[in-house]
């Protein structure tokens, strides 16, 4: 098992819009961005469960030609409403960088 945050060369997140979340898990080369994409970890329902949001209300793109993957999600809070602690959405991504892959 790896750390999604070891294997990853990039993974940030910043607003799609007032209302959405982009997340975005990008590797240095196809061998690795493969290697993570047999294991299926990376799917619509990991990122249900790591933001409280319905499966259905999660867009999830593989990028194979980047080596990226993308999940777009529902914000908690509208960008800038008083109850939103992150307006930019940049600071988004932490739950993903624990994400256990399993490597074999």
């Amino acid at each position: 098992m790896a750390k999604l945050s070891a294997l990853a060369q990039i993974i940030r997140s910043k607003n799609a819009g007032a209302n959405l979340l982009t997340l975005d898990i990008i590797f240095e080369d196809a061998a690795r961005f493969e290697q993570v994409r047999r294991t299926g970890v990376l799917n619509r329902a990991l990122f249900a469960r790591l933001y409280g949001v319905a499966e259905a209300d999660v867009q999830f793109i593989e990028y194979p030609q980047a080596y990226a993957f993308k999940g777009t999600l529902p914000r908690q809070a509208l960008s800038g409403d008083p109850a939103d602690r992150d307006i930019y959405g940049a600071q988004q991504h932490a739950p993903l960088l624990d994400v256990e892959v399993p490597l074999g």
